[in-house]
């Protein structure tokens, strides 16, 4: 499937501001790019590799007060829908060094605070079975509600007051997979089926020797999800950094 992106963002910036970008797609597993063209108004950009080696970052570094960007992409989307029931879990000391890493806590992603629920709710499974079904109760249990979570909302929070919006589904279902001992990792995504239309994220789980893309929040499958970049959660992979306040103007991603 060709997927095609495009993306336009407009902020108010202290002067001279460096900004850090996330949202060019990656060149990864399951997909390819036939198109990809980033353009920042009045910015020189230097690019460097993505959080543990996947996609790229950018800074952006404006002359001026205003950042005007414009990012075009075309995509090939390979990758296959997977059952996970049937996957195995590998053994922890078998795990390759990067992938033990998502293994860990992470400020947004306390799983070591769920160890308990987990094997109380799912400990009678194993592998992607146990995947599946944990997936399956966010999904259940957690109500998509825009505006209802901000910057500082942790896994706990979401798990407490049962809502919040992608970036919180992703990181609930991180913590509670992590907690089970499977690793798994938050991935920053674009999306066909997201609404509203914007930067999307998602889980990767490592089953069976590689990584396996779910979306918690029921809006897209693995064949229908573009990858810009993934790390233990959203801090590691935010579409926009500034050292300074930003200011939105106009914001808009489309996804087809």
């Amino acid at each position: 499937m060709q997927i095609q992106i495009k993306v336009a963002l407009e902020y108010q910036l202290s002067a001279n501001e460096n900004v850090l970008l996330t949202l060019e797609v990656a060149e990864t597993d399951g997909q390819s790019i036939n198109e990809s063209l980033l353009s920042v108004d009045n910015a020189t950009l230097l690019r460097m590799a993505g959080e543990g080696g996947v996609g790229n970052r950018v800074w952006a570094r404006i002359a001026g007060d205003r950042l005007n960007l414009r990012y075009c992409a075309k995509v090939d989307v390979t990758r296959p829908d997977v059952a996970l029931e049937g996957l195995a879990a590998m053994p922890i000391h078998s795990l390759p060094t990067e992938v033990l890493t998502c293994l860990r806590p992470s400020r947004f992603c306390q799983s070591d605070l769920f160890t308990d629920f987990v094997g109380q709710r799912f400990g009678h499974l194993a592998g992607g079975t146990k995947v599946a079904a944990i997936a399956q109760w966010v999904k259940a249990e957690t109500h998509y509600v825009s505006g209802s979570s901000d910057g500082k909302t942790t896994a706990v929070d979401t798990f407490v007051s049962r809502q919040g919006v992608c970036r919180d589904f992703a990181h609930l279902t991180c913590s509670l997979i992590r907690a089970a001992n499977i690793p798994a990792r938050y991935v920053s995504v674009y999306g066909i089926d997201v609404d509203p239309p914007d930067f999307h994220a998602a889980t990767q789980v490592w089953l069976d020797g590689a990584w396996h893309l779910l979306d918690a929040t029921g809006m897209g499958t693995a064949s229908r999800l573009v990858v810009i970049g993934a790390g233990r959660d959203a801090a590691d992979v935010a579409f926009l950094e500034t050292s300074q306040w930003a200011q939105l103007i106009h914001q808009s991603v489309t996804v087809a």
